[in-house]
């Protein structure tokens, strides 16, 4: 009879063998082009069909069955997330993608909802993160103390009016499970929090941002270039379709200098509250549409509203400038030697 110890070394390098799988099969997505991973979908379930149908000739035990299920679910959310068409069609238009890059945040404190605010999904070797400011997340100078944020997810590629929530906790045996960053200004206001794939509703989509949305591609960005804010100012949206709405601004200070020697630059623009966490874009030269993902540079995210003390509240008007943290930071946040 086997001994204990020889159960948990076959065990180990099952589980070994398990991860290395994952490894490779991660790799292969990575380099499946986005029109044929709807193909690939197809053939997930024309095979899961056919492995049903065996267990049913073969009486596997039902562990068996459950545990197939369950990977057959995660390999179906892995892929979905992995779906990012250029162009996302609902039964009466379509929506371009970098609408479908935004989520909605509401954070909470057990059941009672705190504060709404705006992010955006981020992937990164093979990791799928939800962005947008630490403040939303914890700020210890208001008392603001989540333990839990929901994002609104799409479920249906081709109709935009159905959606589900999604709730994703924000500490784990008493320790945080976002990341965030500090440089030689202080502490930088942008958060990540990675999205657990296994866990997501088995017909989410997710649209996501990556590396070379970051890449300027020689472009030079100057003082005035039209930018665009995306996000939920004071939770507006389109309630039927579930979309973001888009706010234009403009490059307010010198890009890649850091403002006061703190790691932003500055935008003129109207913002409200909600849109903390937002993706702040431009439109590449070139580029007629921005119907494609590919034709956006992500510059930075926005952070808070920037005003002076010494302003007379009657006779002066806000200054309408805002802080916006530069993108590089998600380098370092999703950087996987940093990863937990």
């Amino acid at each position: 009879m086997e001994s204990f110890d020889d159960l948990v070394a076959r065990l180990a390098q099952a589980e070994g063998q398990l991860m290395a799988l994952e490894a490779l099969n991660m790799a292969a997505l990575n380099s499946v082009p986005p029109a044929e991973l709807s193909i690939l979908i197809a053939a997930l379930e024309e095979h899961a069909d056919a492995v049903r149908a065996s267990f049913d000739r073969a009486g596997r035990p039902e562990q068996v069955r459950s545990a197939f299920e369950r990977g057959v679910d995660r390999a179906r959310c892995v892929l979905s997330a992995h779906l990012t068409p250029p162009i996302a069609s609902n039964r009466r238009g379509s929506a371009e993608a970098v609408l479908l890059t935004a989520a909605r945040i509401s954070t909470f404190a057990g059941a009672r909802l705190l504060t709404g605010a705006s992010g955006f999904f981020f992937r990164r070797h093979g990791r799928l993160y939800l962005v947008t400011n630490r403040h939303v997340l914890v700020d210890e100078s208001s008392g603001h103390h989540p333990d839990r944020v929901e994002i609104e997810l799409h479920t249906d590629v081709r109709d935009l009016t159905r959606c589900t929530m999604y709730s994703m906790p924000l500490f784990r045996n008493g320790l945080s499970l976002w990341r965030d960053a500090t440089d030689s200004g202080g502490a930088v206001d942008v958060a990540v929090i990675e999205v657990e794939s296994h866990h997501l509703p088995v017909s989410a989509v997710l649209f996501a941002f990556d590396e070379a949305i970051l890449d300027p591609q020689g472009e030079d960005v100057a003082v005035g270039d039209a930018l665009m804010v995306i996000g939920f100012p004071l939770g507006f949206h389109d309630t039927v379709h579930h979309l973001a709405v888009a706010r234009s601004a403009s490059v307010a200070s010198a890009y890649g200098v850091r403002f006061q020697q703190l790691g932003y630059f500055l935008t003129d623009a109207r913002t409200h509250r909600g849109s903390s966490g937002a993706p702040v874009l431009r439109r590449r030269g070139g580029e007629p549409s921005g119907a494609s993902l590919s034709s956006w540079q992500l510059l930075g995210v926005h952070s808070t509203r920037m005003d002076m003390r010494s302003r007379d509240l009657v006779a002066d008007e806000s200054l309408g400038l805002n802080c916006v943290w530069y993108a590089d930071v998600l380098l370092t946040l999703t950087d996987a030697a940093n990863l937990r």
